[in-house]
């Protein structure tokens, strides 16, 4: 474990500790890949990120995970992490098992994921469960208008890229809410990778240059919403994010909450700092990255890490021998 100081904020050693956070979770659901049960799958991997934490020289306070939605016993919401003596205090965003239905049914791209900036700067969306988003790349951050159709949008994004509409893939997920959505972006011209689970991949993948995926477009998860704003801020990327509730208790209670359902928010106000850091580990093998692998030997993970500020990106193959095997 590097030692690491105050202002290890901006240190990308700080990274190389964090992934053993969301190592652990994904080591720890893979038990539970296609075997139908989403509820074990998580508290599988809360449990193991929870205890991994308690190993960094930081301390944090949980301001979007689990709670009411996943019923959870741990990482909730207000929860405080790690060493309460260090002097590194961050905000934290988790997801232990982003894709939780999908990876009980052996599908792609479920992955443990975790988001981290200094304490006081990542939005708090209370209990708005539903975002709806627009991701891409570099060349059309602050150029997209949220409310604009969605032909004005990929007639901007194909402008900033220097490539037809024709020639341009949106990433959505496979929902019922999305089949308008997909209607128009065939209008359009484009091309839709439509993926059942993983919006948190597909807005890495639109910010990412030459991935494949040229826009992320709709509605998905609030916390991967902030997840992938921070991961998307580091690397330079355009992110817009809106509260969109979907289920009826959601809806009454993000009116109570008085939260702005119209607004859309840029990634530097759900995401106030560029010293963040963002750690993801595949469970199951998705367009980012490998899953977890197993052998008679030990266990092998690949893990997306970035830090800031400056974004810098890797990903590491890392091989845990069977001493360390859960």
């Amino acid at each position: 474990m590097p030692v690491l100081t105050q202002t290890a904020r901006s240190d990308p050693a700080f990274a190389y500790a964090l992934r053993r956070v969301t190592e652990a979770a994904a080591r720890a659901a893979f038990d539970w890949i296609g075997r139908g049960d989403k509820i074990e799958a998580d508290l599988a991997g809360v449990d193991a990120m929870r205890r991994a934490f308690d190993d960094l020289p930081a301390r944090g306070v949980v301001v979007i995970g689990e709670g009411q939605k996943d019923q959870a016993p741990e990482l909730y919401k207000g929860e405080e992490l790690g060493d309460p003596a260090a002097a590194l205090q961050f905000d934290i965003a988790v997801d232990p098992v982003e894709g939780t239905s999908y990876l009980a049914k052996g599908m792609t791209n479920a992955m443990a994921v975790i988001a981290m900036a200094p304490r006081g700067t990542l939005f708090d969306p209370g209990p708005a469960f539903y975002m709806e988003k627009f991701a891409g790349p570099s060349e059309v951050r602050g150029k997209i208008d949220p409310e604009a159709p969605v032909a004005d949008k990929l007639a901007m994004l194909g402008k900033a890229l220097g490539r037809r509409v024709s020639d341009l893939t949106v990433y959505v997920l496979e929902k019922p809410r999305h089949k308008e959505l997909v209607a128009r972006i065939y209008a359009a011209g484009a091309r839709v990778a439509l993926y059942p689970a993983g919006d948190v991949a597909g807005a890495l993948m639109a910010a990412i240059p030459d991935s494949g995926i040229d826009a992320l477009i709709g509605t998905g998860g609030t916390p991967e919403g902030v997840i992938s704003a921070c991961a998307i801020r580091l690397l330079g990327g355009e992110f817009l994010g809106r509260l969109d509730p979907q289920l009826p208790s959601e809806i009454v209670a993000v009116r109570e909450a008085g939260l702005d359902t119209r607004r859309w928010y840029a990634a530097d106000e759900l995401v106030r700092s560029n010293e963040a850091y963002f750690c993801a580990t595949g469970i199951t093998t998705g367009l980012l990255f490998e899953g977890v692998e197993r052998t008679r030997s030990g266990e092998r993970t690949q893990t997306l890490m970035i830090s800031g500020p400056g974004g810098e990106r890797q990903i590491l193959t890392t091989w845990h021998p069977r001493s360390t095997v859960h």
